[in-house]
């Protein structure tokens, strides 16, 4: 169980990588094949569409294979596969194409992890396996950043990608033979997604979990990285700088929301006051964006700590789930998370075209962090209506 799940680590590792890689891609991606930000975003927004679309089979899939046969199939397929369709790529069909299906690949990897987590350890540590989980696979955003800018000048970024298809299918393979199923009770009852739904505490949970990671996964994953370049003329080492400072912020997040129920004694109140400050920085941007490129970059980083409530959001929402619903339940809250950050991306990048129009594309960005904020803001007051403390308990 050990062995599989450090491999479903790394998997997840690979999945942080290659939601955030388009934002060191991106300028040779413009260069070299001509894809517009809109293109970019679109692709960054399949990415992310692809993943939320597959939770609901995947939740399915979970509660009756389990996660060694879910797990083995899409990401041996469909990341392996997305990565050599990157390579291979001519222009933004490839590209986005790609994205898609690395997408498919990566949807269960997290979730699995998760599910066994549920299934052999009690609810009230899930959170703490859940960041530290995320916080040590976030590692793959940092390899995504200045690492991957390195390597691409030394190597060029078709022959990078041809590397990483290749370490794919070794994790991939690694996860056929390592990954076991948690055992099941004997008799345990059969669920569906109806009588998941009708969970009432659960909506306002998705709510959040909607809003919770769609702006530290646009901004870190893409619109980091134009912006800095259109507004102070980046260079790629710049760039990789930027990225790679965000991605840390996001991997303390991790680990500092995971545990945060049970220092305060609360997850509800440390997720609204962290978002609320996300959507501060943003409106930061807008009203009054930094001369500098080491400030802008400084506020990236606040947005990247306080952003990280990912794993906290799940852990709220894993309270609510009684245990024959699961893989289900997980997927279910992945489902709005991911779907919120594909909506966002692919929302972010007409809304900053229409802005360029209008006042120019320098000033477009701040419209586009405001719009951004705006969106945080109305999640929270959906979210604030959670119930704090939890329905279910194990133990």
């Amino acid at each position: 169980m050990r062995v599989g799940l450090a491999f479903l680590v790394i998997a997840y590792c690979l999945s942080q990588f290659f939601r955030a890689y388009l934002a060191v891609l991106a300028p040779l991606l413009r260069e070299e094949l001509g894809l517009s930000t809109s293109d970019l975003s679109f692709a960054s927004g399949i990415w992310f569409i692809s993943f939320a679309v597959m939770q609901l089979p995947v939740g399915w899939a979970l509660d009756t294979w389990g996660p060694r046969r879910t797990v083995s199939i899409l990401f041996s397929f469909g990341a392996v596969g997305g990565v050599v369709v990157m390579a291979m790529a001519q222009g933004p069909v490839g590209i986005a194409l790609g994205m898609a299906l690395i997408g498919i690949g990566c949807a269960p990897v997290l979730m699995a992890s998760y599910y066994i987590f549920a299934r052999v350890f009690s609810a009230a540590v899930f959170g703490t396996l859940a960041g530290v989980t995320v916080g040590v696979s976030s590692f793959g955003n940092l390899l995504s950043a200045a690492p991957l800018a390195a390597t691409i000048e030394a190597f060029g970024w078709r022959e990078t990608l041809w590397a990483t298809s290749a370490f794919t299918a070794l994790i991939a393979i690694g996860i056929v033979l390592c990954v076991r199923n948690p055992q099941k009770p004997a008799g345990e009852a059969k669920g569906s997604f109806a009588e998941l739904l009708r969970i009432r505490a659960l909506w306002p949970i998705l709510a959040g979990m909607f809003i919770c990671y769609a702006p530290v996964a646009g901004i870190r994953g893409l619109w980091i990285s134009p912006y800095i370049d259109d507004r102070f003329g980046a260079s790629l080492d710049q760039i990789g700088v930027a990225t790679l400072v965000m991605g840390l912020s996001m991997v303390l997040g991790n680990f500092l929301y995971g545990p945060i129920d049970r220092i305060f004694g609360s997850l509800k109140w440390p997720i609204l006051i962290g978002n609320a400050a996300v959507a501060l920085m943003c409106l930061a941007l807008f009203l009054a964006p930094p001369g500098q490129i080491t400030a802008t970059i400084v506020i990236f980083a606040v947005i990247g700590v306080c952003g990280a409530s990912y794993p906290a959001v799940m852990s709220h929402g894993r309270a609510f789930l009684p245990p024959h619903l699961t893989g289900r339940g997980v997927t279910l809250l992945n489902m709005f998370g991911m779907g919120g950050a594909g909506v966002m991306q692919f929302a972010s990048g007409p809304a900053h075209a229409r802005f360029a129009q209008l006042v120019g594309t320098e000033d477009a960005y701040g419209l586009l962090f405001a719009a951004i904020a705006a969106a945080i803001l109305l999640g929270l007051i959906a979210y604030s209506a959670a119930q704090d403390g939890p329905r279910y308990r194990e133990g």
